[in-house]
């Protein structure tokens, strides 16, 4: 070892360690927007995401859920157990995920799933493969992704949404953040959808009874 390395390293070795002045955490951790102008907010930025965006209510879900699917020719959409029978609609042949491969979920018409929370300032849905929401194939590979979304789990900002993440336990689970179908641009700029997952997005708002 040369003596100029020997050197360098003795004086790492020696120095003293700075002291950091403390981060200061500046950003917005909580929202001021009301329950109802959160919801307005979220439906207006995932709609700009070029997503169909519908309210309901729990009671006309199913049927809202079966002309989703009746508009898009889709009648086969793969749903996950814990959907709940609410959701589900007769005229629908909903596909349960026992292990589908990719394959087979290509196969699919699309998904009907829920989600674990959505951030109204991002108009972002987030996904932690929760019974509802199935493992992250399932609303990757089919072409439209039917996502349920209750007004009680819209928040106005991400920090929000992450504290509601871990306040359930969540954080080590495979989180998916989606905002609006799935969208990339090539090398002049055109935008192509459908590359990264579903090109169909349709978000279900639902006010709960």
């Amino acid at each position: 070892m040369s003596a100029a390395r020997e050197e360098v390293l003795r004086r790492v070795r020696e120095a003293k360690p700075a002291s950091a002045a403390a981060i200061v955490h500046a950003y917005r951790r909580h929202g001021t927007l009301d329950e109802e102008q959160c919801v307005a907010l979220f439906c207006e930025r995932v709609g700009e995401y070029r997503a169909d965006v519908r309210r309901c209510t729990e009671e006309d879900l199913a049927g809202i859920v079966a002309s989703v699917g009746a508009e898009r020719d889709a009648r086969r959409l793969v749903a996950p157990d814990g959907v709940p029978r609410s959701w589900r609609s007769p005229a629908l042949d909903l596909v349960a995920d026992d292990g589908l491969s990719a394959s087979e979920l290509d196969q699919m018409d699309g998904a009907l799933t829920g989600c674990t929370v959505a951030i109204a300032e991002t108009g972002t849905i987030v996904l932690t493969a929760s019974p509802s929401e199935g493992r992250r194939a399932v609303t990757l590979v089919p072409d439209l992704h039917v996502c349920v979304v209750r007004e009680t789990q819209i928040v106005q900002l991400l920090p929000e949404a992450l504290a509601r993440i871990e306040g359930e336990g969540l954080q080590d689970r495979p989180i998916t953040f989606v905002s609006g179908p799935s969208a990339t641009s090539d090398i002049e700029l055109n935008r192509v959808e459908g590359v990264h997952g579903p090109r169909d997005l349709v978000v279900l708002v639902v006010k709960e009874s």
